[in-house]
Protein backbone atom coordinates (compact mmCIF):
# COMPACT_ATOMS: atom_id res chain seq x y z
CA UNK A 1 0.00 0.00 0.00
CA UNK A 2 1.73 3.17 -1.43
CA UNK A 3 0.57 6.33 0.88
CA UNK A 4 0.42 9.40 -1.25
CA UNK A 5 2.16 12.63 0.08
CA UNK A 6 0.13 14.66 1.85
CA UNK A 7 2.25 17.96 2.05
CA UNK A 8 4.16 19.51 -0.88
CA UNK A 9 8.11 19.55 -0.52
CA UNK A 10 9.16 23.29 -1.08
CA UNK A 11 12.02 24.92 0.41
CA UNK A 12 9.89 28.04 0.56
CA UNK A 13 6.78 26.68 2.75
CA UNK A 14 8.17 27.81 6.16
CA UNK A 15 9.03 31.78 4.68
CA UNK A 16 7.79 33.96 7.47
CA UNK A 17 7.61 38.24 7.23
CA UNK A 18 9.37 39.87 10.47
CA UNK A 19 8.86 43.81 10.76
CA UNK A 20 11.99 45.86 11.89
CA UNK A 21 12.59 47.45 15.05
CA UNK A 22 11.32 50.67 15.89
CA UNK A 23 14.45 52.53 15.62
CA UNK A 24 14.93 51.13 12.09
CA UNK A 25 11.99 52.69 10.39
CA UNK A 26 11.82 56.00 8.79
CA UNK A 27 8.80 57.92 10.35
CA UNK A 28 7.25 61.12 10.20
CA UNK A 29 7.04 61.08 6.88
CA UNK A 30 3.94 62.67 4.52
CA UNK A 31 2.93 59.80 2.44
CA UNK A 32 1.22 60.97 -0.48
CA UNK A 33 -2.28 60.94 -0.65
CA UNK A 34 -3.10 60.96 -4.67
CA UNK A 35 -5.52 58.32 -5.89
CA UNK A 36 -3.24 56.19 -8.15
CA UNK A 37 -2.54 52.19 -7.79
CA UNK A 38 1.19 52.49 -8.57
CA UNK A 39 3.46 51.77 -5.77
CA UNK A 40 4.77 55.26 -4.05
CA UNK A 41 8.03 53.73 -2.59
CA UNK A 42 11.01 52.38 -4.46
CA UNK A 43 14.09 51.05 -3.21
CA UNK A 44 17.63 50.19 -4.14
CA UNK A 45 20.80 49.04 -1.87
CA UNK A 46 21.78 52.68 -1.50
CA UNK A 47 18.77 54.45 -1.49
CA UNK A 48 14.47 54.17 -0.37
CA UNK A 49 12.67 56.86 -2.72
CA UNK A 50 9.39 57.89 -1.36
CA UNK A 51 6.29 59.75 -2.98
CA UNK A 52 5.32 62.33 -0.51
CA UNK A 53 2.81 65.07 -0.38
CA UNK A 54 4.06 68.39 -1.76
CA UNK A 55 2.38 71.98 -2.23
CA UNK A 56 2.73 73.55 -5.22
CA UNK A 57 3.72 70.56 -7.20
CA UNK A 58 5.33 67.03 -6.98
CA UNK A 59 7.81 65.96 -4.63
CA UNK A 60 9.36 62.66 -3.74
CA UNK A 61 11.46 62.01 -0.80
CA UNK A 62 15.38 59.99 -1.62
CA UNK A 63 16.95 58.76 1.66
CA UNK A 64 19.91 56.62 2.23
CA UNK A 65 19.08 53.19 4.23
CA UNK A 66 21.28 53.88 6.73
CA UNK A 67 18.96 57.00 7.84
CA UNK A 68 16.76 55.63 10.00
CA UNK A 69 14.62 57.07 12.48
CA UNK A 70 12.51 60.64 12.64
CA UNK A 71 13.22 62.33 9.17
CA UNK A 72 12.98 66.13 9.76
CA UNK A 73 10.37 68.50 7.75
CA UNK A 74 12.82 70.23 6.71
CA UNK A 75 14.56 67.37 4.39
CA UNK A 76 15.44 68.32 1.20
CA UNK A 77 13.23 66.34 -1.42
CA UNK A 78 13.13 65.66 -4.95
CA UNK A 79 10.68 68.68 -6.58
CA UNK A 80 11.13 69.37 -10.08
CA UNK A 81 7.28 68.52 -10.77
CA UNK A 82 4.48 71.11 -11.10
CA UNK A 83 1.75 68.24 -10.59
CA UNK A 84 1.65 65.31 -8.18
CA UNK A 85 4.33 62.52 -9.01
CA UNK A 86 2.27 59.34 -9.82
CA UNK A 87 5.17 56.79 -10.03
CA UNK A 88 9.06 56.37 -9.51
CA UNK A 89 11.76 53.85 -10.14
CA UNK A 90 15.24 53.15 -9.75
CA UNK A 91 17.20 52.31 -12.72
CA UNK A 92 18.53 48.92 -12.67
CA UNK A 93 21.70 49.97 -13.75
CA UNK A 94 22.84 52.70 -11.54
CA UNK A 95 21.70 53.29 -7.85
CA UNK A 96 21.83 56.77 -8.00
CA UNK A 97 19.51 57.32 -11.03
CA UNK A 98 15.87 57.34 -10.75
CA UNK A 99 12.94 58.06 -13.34
CA UNK A 100 9.61 59.83 -11.60
CA UNK A 101 6.10 60.29 -13.94
CA UNK A 102 3.97 62.88 -12.96
CA UNK A 103 0.58 64.66 -13.29
CA UNK A 104 1.92 67.62 -15.28
CA UNK A 105 2.85 65.13 -18.18
CA UNK A 106 6.34 64.80 -18.08
CA UNK A 107 8.97 62.31 -17.26
CA UNK A 108 12.20 63.40 -15.37
CA UNK A 109 15.35 61.35 -14.34
CA UNK A 110 17.07 62.36 -11.31
CA UNK A 111 20.65 61.93 -10.62
CA UNK A 112 21.01 61.49 -6.71
CA UNK A 113 25.09 62.47 -5.36
CA UNK A 114 26.81 60.17 -3.33
CA UNK A 115 25.56 60.11 0.27
CA UNK A 116 22.26 61.25 -0.71
CA UNK A 117 20.88 65.06 -0.90
CA UNK A 118 21.89 68.00 1.41
CA UNK A 119 19.59 70.61 -0.96
CA UNK A 120 16.24 70.06 -2.67
CA UNK A 121 16.92 68.58 -5.82
CA UNK A 122 15.26 70.73 -8.75
CA UNK A 123 17.00 70.40 -11.79
CA UNK A 124 17.21 66.78 -13.75
CA UNK A 125 19.10 65.47 -15.60
CA UNK A 126 16.94 65.30 -18.59
CA UNK A 127 13.18 65.90 -19.08
CA UNK A 128 11.10 63.88 -21.49
CA UNK A 129 8.04 65.07 -23.30
CA UNK A 130 5.85 63.37 -25.16
CA UNK A 131 2.67 62.86 -23.62
CA UNK A 132 -0.47 64.62 -23.54
CA UNK A 133 -2.07 63.34 -20.56
CA UNK A 134 -0.57 62.30 -17.26
CA UNK A 135 1.77 59.66 -16.67
CA UNK A 136 1.65 57.32 -14.21
CA UNK A 137 4.17 54.56 -15.10
CA UNK A 138 7.43 54.08 -15.40
CA UNK A 139 9.65 51.00 -16.37
CA UNK A 140 13.23 50.59 -16.84
CA UNK A 141 14.06 48.34 -19.39
CA UNK A 142 15.92 45.21 -17.73
CA UNK A 143 19.28 44.23 -19.79
CA UNK A 144 19.48 47.84 -22.08
CA UNK A 145 21.22 50.95 -20.20
CA UNK A 146 19.01 54.06 -20.73
CA UNK A 147 16.08 52.38 -22.17
CA UNK A 148 13.13 53.68 -20.51
CA UNK A 149 9.69 52.98 -20.92
CA UNK A 150 6.82 55.33 -20.02
CA UNK A 151 2.64 54.99 -19.73
CA UNK A 152 -0.09 57.85 -19.91
CA UNK A 153 -3.45 58.28 -19.53
CA UNK A 154 -3.17 59.16 -22.94
CA UNK A 155 -3.31 55.48 -23.69
CA UNK A 156 -0.11 55.74 -25.32
CA UNK A 157 3.37 54.01 -24.47
CA UNK A 158 6.42 55.69 -25.24
CA UNK A 159 10.23 54.01 -25.32
CA UNK A 160 13.12 56.32 -24.56
CA UNK A 161 16.81 56.05 -24.86
CA UNK A 162 18.29 58.55 -22.17
CA UNK A 163 21.19 58.59 -22.68
CA UNK A 164 19.97 61.05 -25.97
CA UNK A 165 16.89 62.14 -24.37
CA UNK A 166 15.34 60.91 -28.15
CA UNK A 167 12.15 58.89 -28.45
CA UNK A 168 12.52 55.74 -29.93
CA UNK A 169 9.54 54.15 -30.15
CA UNK A 170 5.79 55.52 -30.15
CA UNK A 171 2.78 52.90 -29.60
CA UNK A 172 -0.20 54.17 -30.47
CA UNK A 173 -3.82 53.04 -31.14
CA UNK A 174 -2.35 49.43 -29.40
CA UNK A 175 -4.58 50.39 -26.23
CA UNK A 176 -8.24 51.86 -26.28
CA UNK A 177 -8.64 52.73 -22.36
CA UNK A 178 -6.60 53.75 -20.19
CA UNK A 179 -3.51 51.47 -19.47
CA UNK A 180 -3.16 50.20 -15.23
CA UNK A 181 0.07 48.26 -15.54
CA UNK A 182 3.46 47.54 -17.76
CA UNK A 183 5.69 44.60 -17.22
CA UNK A 184 8.85 43.95 -19.23
CA UNK A 185 9.89 40.33 -19.95
CA UNK A 186 13.07 39.29 -18.48
CA UNK A 187 15.40 39.62 -21.62
CA UNK A 188 13.55 42.99 -22.69
CA UNK A 189 12.12 41.90 -25.90
CA UNK A 190 8.49 42.20 -25.04
CA UNK A 191 6.39 43.41 -22.62
CA UNK A 192 2.88 42.74 -21.45
CA UNK A 193 0.62 45.39 -20.38
CA UNK A 194 -3.10 45.27 -18.19
CA UNK A 195 -5.47 47.50 -19.56
CA UNK A 196 -8.48 48.99 -18.44
CA UNK A 197 -10.65 47.21 -21.29
CA UNK A 198 -10.01 43.73 -19.51
CA UNK A 199 -7.34 42.72 -21.66
CA UNK A 200 -4.18 41.20 -21.23
CA UNK A 201 -1.38 42.18 -24.21
CA UNK A 202 1.83 41.20 -25.04
CA UNK A 203 3.83 43.46 -27.04
CA UNK A 204 6.54 43.83 -29.26
CA UNK A 205 8.04 47.31 -29.01
CA UNK A 206 10.16 47.24 -31.72
CA UNK A 207 7.68 45.82 -34.35
CA UNK A 208 5.00 48.12 -32.20
CA UNK A 209 2.58 45.23 -33.07
CA UNK A 210 0.17 43.11 -30.26
CA UNK A 211 1.94 39.38 -30.25
CA UNK A 212 -0.76 38.16 -28.00
CA UNK A 213 -4.03 39.62 -26.49
CA UNK A 214 -6.75 38.02 -24.19
CA UNK A 215 -9.67 39.63 -23.48
CA UNK A 216 -11.18 39.89 -20.26
CA UNK A 217 -8.46 37.90 -18.42
CA UNK A 218 -10.81 39.06 -15.23
CA UNK A 219 -14.29 39.91 -15.56
CA UNK A 220 -14.03 42.93 -12.88
CA UNK A 221 -14.42 45.92 -13.52
CA UNK A 222 -11.97 47.05 -10.80
CA UNK A 223 -7.95 47.26 -11.64
CA UNK A 224 -5.85 44.74 -12.23
CA UNK A 225 -2.39 44.27 -13.03
CA UNK A 226 0.14 41.60 -15.06
CA UNK A 227 3.79 40.49 -15.11
CA UNK A 228 6.18 38.42 -16.91
CA UNK A 229 7.53 35.38 -15.33
CA UNK A 230 11.07 34.26 -15.85
CA UNK A 231 9.68 31.19 -18.17
CA UNK A 232 7.76 33.61 -19.85
CA UNK A 233 4.75 32.75 -18.27
CA UNK A 234 1.78 35.61 -17.30
CA UNK A 235 1.10 36.49 -13.56
CA UNK A 236 -2.51 38.60 -13.15
CA UNK A 237 -4.56 39.80 -10.43
CA UNK A 238 -7.44 41.00 -10.25
CA UNK A 239 -11.31 41.04 -9.80
CA UNK A 240 -14.41 38.66 -10.69
CA UNK A 241 -17.88 39.71 -11.84
CA UNK A 242 -18.63 39.16 -8.29
CA UNK A 243 -15.73 41.67 -7.19
CA UNK A 244 -13.80 38.89 -5.83
CA UNK A 245 -10.34 39.58 -5.75
CA UNK A 246 -8.64 37.07 -7.99
CA UNK A 247 -4.98 35.40 -9.32
CA UNK A 248 -4.35 33.60 -12.43
CA UNK A 249 -1.58 32.47 -14.48
CA UNK A 250 -1.23 32.51 -18.21
CA UNK A 251 1.02 30.67 -20.99
CA UNK A 252 1.58 33.48 -23.52
CA UNK A 253 1.62 30.39 -26.32
CA UNK A 254 -2.26 29.64 -25.52
CA UNK A 255 -4.18 32.35 -23.70
CA UNK A 256 -7.40 30.87 -24.20
CA UNK A 257 -7.75 29.15 -20.43
CA UNK A 258 -5.88 30.47 -17.48
CA UNK A 259 -3.30 27.32 -16.38
CA UNK A 260 -4.01 28.29 -12.84
CA UNK A 261 -7.28 30.44 -11.15
CA UNK A 262 -7.39 31.45 -7.68
CA UNK A 263 -9.97 33.60 -6.03
CA UNK A 264 -9.06 35.12 -2.50
CA UNK A 265 -11.36 37.39 -1.15
CA UNK A 266 -14.10 39.86 -1.49
CA UNK A 267 -11.60 43.24 -0.28
CA UNK A 268 -11.42 46.07 -2.85
CA UNK A 269 -7.85 47.26 -2.79
CA UNK A 270 -6.17 46.92 -5.82
CA UNK A 271 -3.22 43.99 -5.82
CA UNK A 272 0.01 44.64 -6.48
CA UNK A 273 1.71 41.67 -7.23
CA UNK A 274 6.08 42.02 -6.73
CA UNK A 275 8.19 38.67 -7.99
CA UNK A 276 11.48 37.06 -7.27
CA UNK A 277 12.54 34.96 -10.74
CA UNK A 278 15.31 33.81 -8.27
CA UNK A 279 12.75 31.55 -6.28
CA UNK A 280 9.75 31.88 -8.47
CA UNK A 281 8.04 33.36 -5.53
CA UNK A 282 5.15 35.88 -5.99
CA UNK A 283 4.75 38.35 -3.20
CA UNK A 284 1.05 39.69 -2.87
CA UNK A 285 0.58 43.10 -1.48
CA UNK A 286 -3.19 44.70 -1.32
CA UNK A 287 -3.66 48.52 -1.22
CA UNK A 288 -5.38 49.15 1.95
CA UNK A 289 -4.60 45.73 3.21
CA UNK A 290 -2.23 44.75 5.67
CA UNK A 291 -1.49 42.07 4.32
CA UNK A 292 1.61 40.26 2.39
CA UNK A 293 0.66 36.99 0.88
CA UNK A 294 3.22 34.61 -0.72
CA UNK A 295 2.70 32.04 -3.16
CA UNK A 296 5.30 29.76 -5.35
CA UNK A 297 4.89 29.13 -8.91
CA UNK A 298 5.81 25.87 -10.13
CA UNK A 299 5.43 23.51 -13.28
CA UNK A 300 3.32 21.14 -11.43
CA UNK A 301 -0.36 21.81 -11.61
CA UNK A 302 -2.27 23.19 -9.91
CA UNK A 303 0.95 25.84 -10.60
CA UNK A 304 0.34 28.69 -7.99
CA UNK A 305 0.62 27.51 -4.80
CA UNK A 306 -0.31 29.21 -1.56
CA UNK A 307 2.74 29.69 0.98
CA UNK A 308 1.59 31.95 3.84
CA UNK A 309 0.49 35.14 4.94
CA UNK A 310 2.38 38.04 6.86
CA UNK A 311 -0.15 40.11 8.55
CA UNK A 312 0.04 42.80 10.64
CA UNK A 313 -2.33 46.04 12.03
CA UNK A 314 -1.67 48.39 9.89
CA UNK A 315 -3.10 49.09 6.35
CA UNK A 316 -0.38 49.70 3.49
CA UNK A 317 -0.47 52.72 1.56
CA UNK A 318 2.17 51.50 -1.00
CA UNK A 319 4.97 48.98 -0.91
CA UNK A 320 8.23 49.12 -1.90
CA UNK A 321 10.53 46.21 -2.98
CA UNK A 322 14.23 45.79 -2.41
CA UNK A 323 16.65 43.92 -5.08
CA UNK A 324 18.16 40.82 -4.51
CA UNK A 325 21.61 41.74 -4.45
CA UNK A 326 20.54 44.16 -1.31
CA UNK A 327 19.71 41.38 0.70
CA UNK A 328 21.86 40.12 3.59
CA UNK A 329 22.31 36.69 2.33
CA UNK A 330 24.09 35.47 5.39
CA UNK A 331 20.96 35.81 7.66
CA UNK A 332 19.20 33.66 4.91
CA UNK A 333 16.39 36.58 3.63
CA UNK A 334 14.77 36.04 0.31
CA UNK A 335 12.50 39.49 0.70
CA UNK A 336 12.47 42.54 2.03
CA UNK A 337 9.49 45.25 1.69
CA UNK A 338 9.34 48.81 2.44
CA UNK A 339 5.81 48.88 3.51
CA UNK A 340 4.30 52.94 3.76
CA UNK A 341 2.06 53.53 6.76
CA UNK A 342 0.26 56.86 6.79
CA UNK A 343 3.55 59.12 8.12
CA UNK A 344 6.21 56.33 8.53
CA UNK A 345 7.66 53.60 6.11
CA UNK A 346 8.60 50.46 7.56
CA UNK A 347 10.86 47.58 6.40
CA UNK A 348 9.38 43.96 6.36
CA UNK A 349 12.09 40.96 6.24
CA UNK A 350 11.52 37.73 4.54
CA UNK A 351 13.52 34.68 6.05
CA UNK A 352 13.82 31.31 5.53
CA UNK A 353 15.02 29.29 8.53
CA UNK A 354 17.95 27.59 8.10
CA UNK A 355 20.11 26.36 11.05
CA UNK A 356 22.97 26.14 9.28
CA UNK A 357 25.31 29.28 8.89
CA UNK A 358 27.55 28.48 5.46
CA UNK A 359 25.90 30.93 2.40
CA UNK A 360 22.85 28.54 0.63
CA UNK A 361 23.55 28.11 -2.67
CA UNK A 362 19.85 26.83 -3.48
CA UNK A 363 17.96 29.98 -1.98
CA UNK A 364 20.64 32.20 -3.96
CA UNK A 365 21.12 31.51 -7.95
CA UNK A 366 23.41 33.74 -9.43
CA UNK A 367 20.83 37.09 -9.90
CA UNK A 368 20.16 40.01 -11.78
CA UNK A 369 23.38 42.02 -11.71
CA UNK A 370 24.07 46.28 -11.99
CA UNK A 371 25.76 46.13 -15.48
CA UNK A 372 23.51 46.43 -18.45
CA UNK A 373 24.02 43.61 -21.03
CA UNK A 374 23.91 45.63 -23.63
CA UNK A 375 23.82 49.46 -25.11
CA UNK A 376 20.65 51.25 -26.26
CA UNK A 377 21.58 51.05 -29.58
CA UNK A 378 22.51 47.33 -29.66
CA UNK A 379 18.66 46.32 -28.36
CA UNK A 380 17.43 49.52 -30.74
CA UNK A 381 18.96 47.15 -34.14
CA UNK A 382 17.40 44.03 -32.90
CA UNK A 383 20.11 42.42 -30.11
CA UNK A 384 18.43 40.41 -27.43
CA UNK A 385 20.43 39.63 -24.17
CA UNK A 386 18.79 38.06 -20.45
CA UNK A 387 20.27 39.66 -17.78
CA UNK A 388 24.31 39.73 -17.25
CA UNK A 389 24.32 37.63 -13.30
CA UNK A 390 26.09 38.07 -10.49
CA UNK A 391 26.78 35.70 -7.20
CA UNK A 392 25.19 37.09 -4.40
CA UNK A 393 28.23 34.95 -2.19
CA UNK A 394 30.65 37.60 -2.55
CA UNK A 395 27.89 39.40 -0.05
CA UNK A 396 27.83 36.77 2.28
CA UNK A 397 29.19 37.68 5.86
CA UNK A 398 29.36 34.89 8.59
CA UNK A 399 27.64 35.82 11.79
CA UNK A 400 30.44 36.56 14.49
CA UNK A 401 31.32 33.75 16.31
CA UNK A 402 32.63 32.93 20.00
CA UNK A 403 36.43 32.84 20.83
CA UNK A 404 37.25 28.81 21.59
CA UNK A 405 38.92 28.39 24.45
CA UNK A 406 40.73 24.99 24.65
CA UNK A 407 42.20 24.07 27.72
CA UNK A 408 45.80 22.37 27.16
CA UNK A 409 46.09 20.10 30.32
CA UNK A 410 43.03 19.13 30.13
CA UNK A 411 42.89 18.22 26.11
CA UNK A 412 45.82 16.60 26.57
CA UNK A 413 45.10 14.01 29.08
CA UNK A 414 41.83 13.67 26.96
CA UNK A 415 43.80 13.02 23.78
CA UNK A 416 46.92 11.37 25.45
CA UNK A 417 46.10 9.06 28.25
CA UNK A 418 48.31 6.58 27.52
CA UNK A 419 51.65 9.06 26.71
CA UNK A 420 54.82 8.16 27.06
CA UNK A 421 57.99 9.85 28.27
CA UNK A 422 58.73 12.66 26.61
CA UNK A 423 62.09 12.42 24.83
CA UNK A 424 64.68 15.08 25.25
CA UNK A 425 63.44 16.68 21.79
CA UNK A 426 59.81 17.25 23.26
CA UNK A 427 58.77 19.79 25.38
CA UNK A 428 58.05 19.69 29.07
CA UNK A 429 54.58 18.50 30.26
CA UNK A 430 52.78 21.47 32.32
CA UNK A 431 53.72 20.89 35.94
CA UNK A 432 50.00 19.99 38.08
CA UNK A 433 50.53 22.86 39.81
CA UNK A 434 50.34 25.61 36.81
CA UNK A 435 47.71 27.33 35.70
CA UNK A 436 45.98 25.64 32.32
CA UNK A 437 47.22 27.65 29.37
CA UNK A 438 44.27 28.87 27.31
CA UNK A 439 44.73 29.02 23.36
CA UNK A 440 41.92 30.97 20.96
CA UNK A 441 40.54 30.15 17.82
CA UNK A 442 38.35 33.40 16.40
CA UNK A 443 37.09 34.22 13.52
CA UNK A 444 37.03 37.25 11.98
CA UNK A 445 34.96 40.07 13.11
CA UNK A 446 31.09 39.96 10.91
CA UNK A 447 30.39 43.24 9.02
CA UNK A 448 26.23 42.91 9.92
CA UNK A 449 24.98 42.93 12.84
CA UNK A 450 25.96 39.60 14.73
CA UNK A 451 23.43 37.21 15.48
CA UNK A 452 24.43 33.76 18.03
CA UNK A 453 27.05 31.71 17.02
CA UNK A 454 27.04 28.12 15.73
CA UNK A 455 28.01 25.10 18.12
CA UNK A 456 31.21 24.19 16.67
CA UNK A 457 31.65 20.86 15.62
CA UNK A 458 34.52 18.09 15.55
CA UNK A 459 37.05 17.08 18.18
CA UNK A 460 38.75 19.59 19.66
CA UNK A 461 41.85 17.48 19.43
CA UNK A 462 42.08 18.32 15.45
CA UNK A 463 42.58 21.92 16.36
CA UNK A 464 46.02 21.15 18.04
CA UNK A 465 49.03 20.33 16.38
CA UNK A 466 51.34 18.39 18.36
CA UNK A 467 49.59 18.96 21.83
CA UNK A 468 50.08 22.84 21.38
CA UNK A 469 49.68 25.23 18.16
CA UNK A 470 46.28 26.50 17.10
CA UNK A 471 45.29 25.88 13.58
CA UNK A 472 45.07 29.28 11.88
Amino acid sequence: MSFRKVVRQSKFRHVFGQPVKTEQCYDDIRVSRVTWDSTFCAVNPSFVAIIVEASGGGAFLVLPLHKTGRIDKSYPTVCGHTGPVLDIEWCPHNDHVIASGSEDCTVMVWQIPEGGLSQPLTEPVVVLEGHSKRVGIISWHPTARNVLLSAGCDNVVLIWNVGTAEELYRLEGLHPDLIYSVSWSRDGSRFCTACKDKSVRVIDPRRGTVVAEKERAHEGARPMRAIFLADGKIFTTGFSRMSERQLALWDTENLEEPMGLQELDSSNGALLPFYDPDTNVVYVCGKGDSSIRYFEITEEPPYIHFLNTFTSKEPQRGMGWMPKRGLDVSKCEIARFYKLHERRCEPIIMTVPRKSDLFQDDLYPDTAGPEPAMEAEEWVAGQTAGPVLVSLRQAYVPSKQRDLKVSRRSLLHDARPAAAAPSPAAPAAPSPTAPAATARLSAPPALGTGTTAPTVGGRLEEVLQGGGGVVP
